[in-house]
């Protein structure tokens, strides 16, 4: 119990930063949605570089957090040495990605379709290259248990990226119709999106200066063997992570693709729009990662862990069910983060968040083929789910448009967790509380038909707002009577025992 709780901690620290983060992010949603007009295309721009930069974050740190938590955590092994060597993999790599990207920048951005616009395609590759070093330092400081600094510098980031997106977009706009001279200087209304691109080059890269401790005081060594040892095993991470990328962006990649013409670009950013507010899951399921691989890897060899992961799972399901309850019974009021223009793609916001619970419960899952170093098994499940899902895809966006995306992310991930569990109970087998798990899915199910069937659409905004909330206090009392009394909770939980 301990244990789990050492871990709802780091997980809470972790699930802060990344929930305000998110959530002063989503800020920039309205802002978009508002000052970027859904017809102009503009938000589907936006939509479509940012997952090729998802994907290549994957590539150009190639497995090497996960399989640093491996190595760093193996008896005999020095950690700093098997940090420096990362460091120093991940820091030459992302280098010559930037030499190659320069290079060849006119037949990369052709190829994307941004021929007019090929610094949109410089800023944000160099931008993705320092993300991706960056992600070592980040991970050493998860390592280290530092997790207030790690916080802080994620928010950091955010902070920044706010500010400067309200200047370039609110109030620099403001000044430059009355003082078009001076602020000029600083401010070209052609530029539009091209600015939240520079920005987000600029904040990343100062982060960069706050990681100094972490980059001195230990003796820089590429150790060889070390490497290679690493690199056996973080290769079939790439592939698990490029699959499991894809089954993120390979929407948002094949769409205007599939869909031809601005009015394709129109719908991505509809689509894109939409699928921000179902981000919550990915939220919970990122702060989950950021304190679990620590935890498991550093548990690895106790005893009782087995049934650690089977808890853990068991409360990673409830929580991730909460929120979307949370999600789905308070969407008249959550839509408002997205400008009017883009409600159509609305009807996404369930499926999409089903499909993130999915992907979490495989991320879970996914624990058994790493900790007996065999992670061959995710490359192949993970391959399996994007196949399913790139082809539902290409299939079906002709005529069904977005609806065919969320539901072939449900298809890819949904495919992926149920192999990962049918090979995990054979080769290394956890005694999951399933009829518990099923329990909280049936009740979850059933309260959020009841709010779509028995709650009428056209009732005032009030009074559907209460009936959810009577519908989602169903749920807790469930909670709280099963597996959550409210003595157990921190702080408050001593003024109920």
């Amino acid at each position: 119990m301990a244990n789990l709780k050492s871990l709802a901690k780091d997980t809470a620290i972790y699930g802060l930063s990344s929930i305000i983060g998110r959530f002063l992010n989503y800020l920039l949603v309205p802002l978009y949605t508002a000052k970027i007009a859904a017809e102009s295309g503009g938000y589907g721009v936006i939509t479509n570089m940012y997952a090729y930069t998802a994907i290549l974050l994957v590539i150009l740190t190639y497995g090497m957090e996960t399989t640093f938590f491996r190595f760093a955590n193996k008896e005999g092994v020095d950690p700093m040495r098997v940090y420096s060597t990362t460091l120093i993999s991940v820091g030459a790599t992302s280098l010559a990605f930037i030499a190659l990207v320069l290079t060849f920048l006119t037949p990369i951005a052709d190829f994307m379709g941004y021929s007019s616009h090929r610094h949109y395609v410089a800023i944000m590759f160099i931008c993705v290259a320092i993300d991706a070093f960056q992600c070592i330092p980040f991970v050493f400081l998860r390592f280290q248990k530092k997790a207030i600094k790690f916080a802080s510098l994620k928010l950091l980031f955010v902070f920044m990226n706010i500010l400067l997106n309200l200047l370039y977009f609110v109030w620099l706009p403001e000044l430059y119709k009355t003082h078009p001279d001076i602020v000029g200087q600083i401010y070209n209304p052609g530029v539009s999106v091209g600015y939240a691109f520079a920005i987000n080059l600029l904040c990343t890269a100062s982060i960069t200066v706050w990681f100094w401790p972490e980059l001195i005081g230990f003796k820089w060594v590429f150790d060889v063997n070390l490497f290679k040892k690493m690199l056996s095993y973080s290769w079939p991470i790439l592939v698990l992570g490029i699959a499991g990328i894809l089954n993120q962006a390979a929407d948002k990649l094949i769409y205007p693709k599939v869909r031809l013409g601005q009015q394709g670009t129109v719908e991505l950013g509809i689509y894109g729009a939409a699928v921000k507010i179902a981000m919550i899951m990915a939220m919970i399921t990122q702060a989950f990662r950021y304190a679990y691989e620590p935890f498991v890897f550093g548990k690895s060899k106790d005893k009782d862990s087995r049934d650690t992961y089977a808890k853990a799972m068991k409360y990673f399901l409830i929580f991730t069910l909460l929120a979307f309850l949370c999600v789905m019974l308070y969407l008249d009021v959550i839509k408002h983060i997205i400008g009017k223009d883009y409600w159509e793609g609305l009807k996404v916001v369930p499926i999409v968040m089903t499909a993130e619970i999915m992907m979490g419960v495989y991320f879970n899952l996914s624990f058994w083929y790493k900790l007996i170093d065999k992670t061959i098994w995710g490359a192949y499940f993970s391959g399996i789910g994007c196949i399913v899902l790139i082809a539902i895809n290409i299939i079906f966006i002709p005529e069904y448009g977005y609806m065919a995306c969320a539901w072939a992310g449900v298809a890819g991930y949904g495919t992926s967790m149920v192999l990962s569990y049918i090979v995990g109970q054979k080769k290394y087998p956890i005694n999951y509380p399933l009829k518990d798990i099923f329990c909280y899915v049936v009740l979850t199910a059933a309260i959020y038909a009841a709010s779509v069937y028995l709650v009428p659409a056209d009732w005032h905004i009030a009074a559907r707002l209460a009936c959810n909330t009577l519908l989602l206090m169903v749920f807790i009392a469930y909670l709280v009577k099963k597996d959550f009394p409210l003595k157990a909770l921190p702080v408050i939980g001593k003024f109920f025992k």
